[in-house]
Parts: structure tokens; C-alpha cells; sequence
């Protein structure tokens, strides 16, 4: 066989991880090194050689997708196909030795696999089996204590004596769940992986006959393995077995999942016999400026292996950092730079990604977005308006305002529950249709005349109809944005969440909420101005409307030349030619829970690395001063920590790095200096409110002044009739 084949294309670095003597290999693989290829390589270069046969091989990695890149790659370096070869993601190798060792690991032959949704309900079932208040217990919160034990091999009797009765209760519940999916053979995501290192604890002659099988491990995206994946591997590789592992410590950015990160890549060099460590430090994607910078902040982490990436391509263009007044500017800014690359530069919007810590971040973007007509799709996740908890939200306001509106009563006639179940919706609903009447209609006369459904459900019908009647009062009663407040608490939906989902997903769904509030606020303010466009409709009419035109139609996703909407955390593995990082303010960017953990701090470090590296020739960071988020009032925001990590010359910006905050404004060349405005100074206008002066023009009557408000953007006005005044 030609083992120039293996080498073929690659530089110094990786040549020498590639071709290296057999041992324990641990690859430091930086952001664009090509990491995966030098994996790829390694498996052709073992066969190549006569080093290993393909079933000899295992390969793991941690999502179907790359995990079916990895076999393509490797089937295009091999004479022979590679089925010999074990490939796939831990849960799918775990669950293949599961069905082959079905007996010895205590399952039945036909065991089932249970995803999370499915999951969660056997939780709730086992809470309310044994008697427990669901609303102390909360599935969700189950669901991650069960599944973070099992991630680090616990069971039940594993466990230490608990402290606190409520800990004593938890693994009661954990071990009730147990026996429950032991009786149904069940297994859950978790369970595989458990049960598949209990084999190699537990039985010694198959993890001996596994350990002879498998004399080579590869391992991509090393640090994302958590303490059980690492156990497994050890067991497997045992003394004699090589390994071959590929990972970033600088890209450990999923702790909350419970992850080793840097930790399991530092006890793979103490713990595996004669580690020998390769670094992988040119990159292949991104300029140098972006290189530098991304080095210099991922330097104030003190727990890393350490590396310094670099290119052999162009310096590249600086670092453009935006220090906006607000989030209104920052999302123009955005769009502005992203039509002037189309129509300028013919950067296609598909090129570009923003990326933001919190999703909650993207509706002014998105808002701005449409305003512009610049096609856009969120990645990993929906558009605002798309989110279940906006839309469940929402659907409360479109049926107090109009209660005939079937597709909204079907929507939350039941969420949260409140013992209205399907067959008691389909009653109702076979009841309009015969009578010719609206489910509203026809719920109204069943209370009324204590007909068509059980007794129960009646009640229940009849408390949904009153909070409906009290909902719609509550819109004549009150502005807008007040109104949906009062709606989203007394509709229950965040107690709703917080008892079916619990955590961070919980907590998400309530930022959201309170998100929609404010963009009910932005939105009576822009009506205000923008009443003679919109012929008959009354705010509320329109703030409905408007809702549905955001959420996009359902060919929205089909058009190819769309801006990339992401959150941080699901850009990792990604590259584009123009990255936009918004939202760069403390609290914000490091996120606010990360502030008093210094490893969580490193970690949102490590975060924000991800993101640099994901730029290939232009990287935009920006930032506001004021920011408007949750429901909150306008806050004063600092910049980043991150922000001031990185070499100002590195950066391109009309105002030094360390005076970020005050904005990023200019003053006009012609401004008069006698003028009662000057540039960045605050003003209110009795119909826009709060603004920001940009610019100074003319003289006496005929002086102009522009302002950019708050809420509606840069306007012109005469300042003999503004009317404005100084803040």
C-alpha cells in the first residue's frame, strides 16, 4: 500500500502526529488545524504501514455528523472499506456493545432506548408512584441529578449518606427510576454508557477480549469527555493499548454538561503510560490579527496546556470593535456592515454569522434584520417569535383579544394543564363544527349548560373562560407592554416551565418572556410614530400582526443566502468569512453567573475564543452602553473583561479601547460650537423621548440637529421647533 497516501498534503506538525511511533498520543489541535484530518490520517497511516489491521481500529467522536465525516474520510484514504472498523459517537459504540452483550450486562434482548422527552415522563411518573409533590421535586431537576450521577458511574448504593432529607428523597426517586426502566428494559441516553463500563468493570474476560480486539483508540474532541467516557476509555486501553487523542483545551466551552474539559486532557498525560504530546498550532483559517488576538485574551486562563496559533496567510484587517449606545445601534451598526460587504465587497450574507452569549439577544436583531430585508435563519435554535414560550404566550393575547380565534384556544386551551385533556378538546371541537359555532362559543354554552363534557373538565373549562374574560380587561386597562406582563403571570406559563423543564431551559424560556414584554414596549413606541402607515389598525391589532410577520413563513429557511444567527455555544465547529460578536458588556459576556467561579470565568473565556476563532478574515466585537434586557430598565453597561484582554493595536476604533463605554459616535466637522447641543449629549423630545445627539448642522433658525432616540432611531429636526431638552 502507498503510505504517502497518509502524509499526503500535510504540514511539519501534523506529519510528525500523524506518522508518530506507536504509543499514547495526545494532539493539542488549535481552531483551524485541521484536527479531524490528522485523526483521519493517523487510522490511514496505521494500515498503511502494517502497524494495525481496520479491526483494530475504534474511533470515537461525539455527534452522528462527525462522526459520519470521520468514515468518509477514512474510506477515501483506504484501498478496503472500513465496516471492520468500529466508528461512531460513545452512545452509539455503547449501545452496540450493549446489543451484542445484552445477557452479561443484565438486559433483556429487545431493551428499549428512552430519548430525554421520553425520559422525563418515566421520571414523573416514578415521582408521583411514590407520593412526592411534583412541584418539590421538579421532573426536570430529577431528571439532571439522576443523570449527572450517572455520568459519573454512581448508582443509588454508590452514593454518599445524604445530608439533607430532600437528598435522601433524590435517591429514593433515582433508585424507584431504576427499578422501573430495569422492569420495562429501558435505557436511557445515560444508561448506555454506564452500562457499557460496568461491563469492562464487571466482567473481565470481555473487557480482556475487547482489549485484544481494539489495540488502537482514537478520540476526537478530547475534552469535551466527562468522567465515565474517560473511565471507559481507560479500562479499554488498559497497559498495553495505545490512544490517540485529539482535543482543544481552550475550547472547553460545555462544563454545565458536566464535561472533564482541560481536567481529563491533564490526567491523560499523568495517569496513561509514556504520553507523547503533539501540538497542532498553524491555522488554516483565520488572518493573523485575529490569531493574535484570539491568543492574547486565552492567555489569561491559568488552566491550560498552552499554545499559540498562527498562519502563514496575511496580517489580515484589524479587529473592528463597535461601542454603540444602546442595542437600537448596535443591531443598525450590524446591519449596515453586513449590506455594505453584499453591495460593496459581494460578501454573500451566508457568510456571515452574529453570535451572542444569551438567545434572548437576537430579537432586536432579527427586528432589525426584517426591517432591513436582510435574510437571516437562527442556527441550533428558532426566531424569537418561533420560540414555544412566545408563541404559548402570545396565543394568551390573540384569545382575550379574540376569543374566536380557534388555532390560539387549541394552543393553551390546556397549557398548562389544567385538566382539559385531548378527548375533551375533540368533544368540543366535533360540537362547533356541527353546530357551526367557535370552540369559544360552544365552551361558553357547555358551562352554561353543564353539558358535553365530565364534571371535572367543566370546572376546568369554566376557571379557563373567566382568566380568558379577566385577561381581555386587563388589555383595556392597561398600556401594551403592561398588559402582556400581567397576561404571562397570570397564564402560569413560567411555573409551567419551571416544573416540565427546570434549569437553564426554565430559565431561558422566563428571559424570553420578560423579553417579549420589552419588545411590546419598543413596539407602542414605534406605533406612536408610525400610525398614518397603518390605516384601521388599532396597537394591539398591530402588535399581533407584526408578531406574525416577525416569525417568518414557512419557506423562510428555504432561501440559501442567509446572515447566520447563533448563540456561542453552538458556532463551535463552525467557520465564516465575517463574524459579528454582539453583546460584549460585563455581565452580559462573561455571563453574570460566571462572575464568582474563577473556573466558570475561564470558561466563558474559553467562549469567547471559540467565537474569535470562527472568523476567517473579519471579526466585529461590539458593545453597548446602555442595554435594554428582560423587561429591565435601560441599564449603564460596562465593556467586556474580554474587550480589554486584546492588544489595542489590534483593534480599529474611532475611540481608545479603555473609553469603549461612551459610544461610538461622531461629531459633524460643521457642528456650530455655539450651538445649545454638542455631539453624544442626552436629550428628550416630548413625542420620540430619550436620545442621543449625533450631529450639528447650520446656523440660527436653519440649524438642524440629528438625534438617535432610544427607541425610533436617528432623526433630523429643526431645533427652532424640537422643543428639545438637555438631560
Amino acid at each position: 500500500m502507498d503510505v504517502s497516501v497518509a502524509l499526503e498534503g500535510l504540514n511539519k506538525a501534523q506529519r510528525e502526529a500523524v506518522a508518530a511511533a506507536p504509543g499514547n498520543i495526545l494532539v493539542l489541535a488549535g481552531a483551524g488545524s485541521g484536527k479531524t484530518r490528522a485523526l483521519t490520517r493517523r487510522i490511514a497511516w496505521l494500515i498503511h504501514t502494517g502497524q494495525a489491521e481496520p479491526y483494530d481500529i475504534l474511533a470515537v467522536t461525539f455527534t452522528n455528523k462527525a462522526a459520519t465525516e470521520m468514515r468518509n474520510r477514512v474510506e477515501t484514504l483506504l484501498p478496503q472499506p472500513s465496516s471492520d472498523m468500529w466508528i461512531g459517537t460513545f452512545h452509539r459504540i455503547a449501545h452496540r456493545l450493549l446489543q451484542v452483550h445484552w445477557q452479561e450486562a443484565g438486559l433483556p434482548q429487545s431493551f428499549q432506548i428512552l430519548d430525554r422527552g421520553d425520559q422525563l415522563r418515566v421520571v414523573k411518573r416514578v415521582v408521583l408512584d411514590l407520593e412526592l409533590d411534583p412541584e418539590q421535586y421538579l421532573p426536570k431537576e430529577v431528571q439532571g441529578f439522576i443523570n449527572t450521577r450517572k455520568n459519573r458511574g454512581l448508582r443509588p448504593q454508590d452514593l454518599d449518606p445524604p445530608e439533607y432529607p430532600m437528598q435522601q428523597q433524590l435517591i429514593k426517586i433515582y433508585q424507584a427510576y431504576q427499578q422501573t426502566c430495569d422492569r420495562a428494559g429501558l435505557v436511557d441516553f445515560d444508561e448506555l454508557l454506564l452500562r457499557a463500563y460496568e461491563l469492562f468493570r464487571d466482567k473481565d474476560s470481555l473487557l480482556a477480549r475487547y482489549q485484544q480486539r481494539f489495540r488502537h483508540l482514537l478520540v476526537d474532541e478530547f475534552q469535551d469527555t466527562n468522567d465515565l467516557q474517560y473511565a471507559w476509555l481507560r479500562r479499554l486501553a488498559g497497559q498495553d493499548n495505545y490512544m490517540f487523542a485529539v482535543g482543544d483545551d481552550d475550547q472547553s466551552i460545555y462544563g454545565f454538561r458536566g464535561t472533564g474539559g482541560p481536567g481529563n486532557m491533564a490526567r491523560f498525560k499523568k495517569e496513561f503510560p509514556k504520553v507523547t504530546e503533539c501540538r497542532l498550532e498553524q491555522n488554516y483559517r483565520s488572518t493573523a490579527n485575529i490569531l493574535k488576538a484570539a491568543n492574547a485574551l486565552i492567555a489569561n486562563n491559568n488552566s491550560r496546556l498552552g499554545k499559540d496559533l498562527w498562519t502563514e496567510g496575511e496580517a489580515g484587517a484589524k479587529l473592528e470593535l463597535c461601542a454603540a449606545y444602546n442595542e437600537y445601534e448596535e443591531a443598525r451598526f450590524v446591519v449596515e456592515r453586513l449590506r455594505d460587504a453584499k453591495m460593496r465587497d459581494g460578501i454573500d450574507y451566508r457568510n456571515n454569522a452574529i453570535l451572542y452569549r444569551v438567545n434572548a439577544l437576537s430579537r432586536v436583531l432579527e427586528e432589525a434584520l426584517n426591517q432591513a430585508e436582510v435574510p437571516y435563519r437562527v442556527v441550533g435554535g428558532l426566531r424569537f417569535y418561533e420560540r414555544m414560550e412566545i408563541k404559548d404566550a402570545l396565543a394568551y393575547v390573540r384569545l382575550a383579544a379574540l376569543p374566536h380565534d380557534f388555532v390560539a384556544f387549541e394552543r393553551i386551551v390546556n397549557t398548562p394543564v389544567r385538566g382539559i385533556g385531548s378527548r375533551s378538546v375533540e368533544e368540543l371541537r366535533n360540537q362547533a363544527r356541527a353546530s357551526g359555532a367557535s370552540l369559544w362559543q360552544t365552551s361558553q354554552e357547555a358551562v352554561a349548560q353543564s353539558t358535553l363534557l365530565p364534571r371535572r373538565a367543566l370546572s376546568a373549562l369554566e376557571g379557563f373562560l373567566d382568566l380568558l374574560q379577566n385577561m381581555a380587561q386587563t388589555l383595556r386597562d392597561n398600556p401594551l407592554d403592561e398588559a402582556v406582563d400581567l397576561i404571562i403571570q397570570d397564564s402560569g406559563l413560567q411555573k409551567h416551565y419551571e416544573k416540565e423543564e427546570g434549569g437553564e431551559k426554565a430559565q431561558i424560556r422566563a428571559e424570553n418572556l420578560e423579553e417579549l414584554v420589552q419588545a411590546a414596549a419598543d413596539f407602542e413606541v414605534w406605533f406612536e410614530t408610525n400610525k398614518e402607515y397603518l390605516g384601521e389598525l388599532d396597537l394591539l391589532s398591530a402588535f399581533l400582526s407584526h408578531a406574525a410577520l416577525e416569525a417568518g413563513d414557512p419557506e423562510a429557511d428555504a432561501v440559501d443566502d442567509q446572515v447566520q444567527l447563533m448563540t456561542l455555544h453552538a458556532a463551535k465547529g463552525l467557520e465564516f468569512q465575517q463574524v459579528y460578536m454582539v453583546g460584549m458588556e460585563e455581565r452580559m459576556f462573561p455571563h453574570w453567573r460566571s462572575l464568582d467561579k474563577a473556573e466558570e470565568l475561564e470558561e466563558e473565556r474559553r467562549l469567547c475564543y471559540v467565537g474569535m476563532t470562527r472568523a476567517m478574515s473579519k471579526l466585529t466585537l461590539s458593545c453597548a452602553q446602555r442595554r435594554r434586557l428582560y423587561n429591565a430598565e435601560s441599564a449603564p453597561m460596562l465593556p467586556s473583561r474580554f474587550l480589554k484582554e486584546i492588544p489595542t493595536q489590534l483593534i480599529e476604533s474611532d475611540e481608545p479601547k479603555d473609553a469603549v463605554a461612551p459610544g461610538f459616535l461622531s461629531a459633524a466637522s460643521d457642528a456650530d460650537s455655539s450651538a445649545p447641543f454638542h455631539p453624544k449629549q442626552r436629550v428628550r423630545h416630548a413625542k420620540f423621548g430619550v436620545g442621543t445627539v449625533l450631529n450639528l448642522e447650520g446656523q440660527g433658525s436653519h440649524a438642524r440637529v440629528q438625534v438617535i432616540f432610544d427607541t425610533v432611531g436617528a432623526k433630523w429636526l429643526v431645533l427652532a421647533y424640537a422643543n428639545l431638552k438637555a438631560l
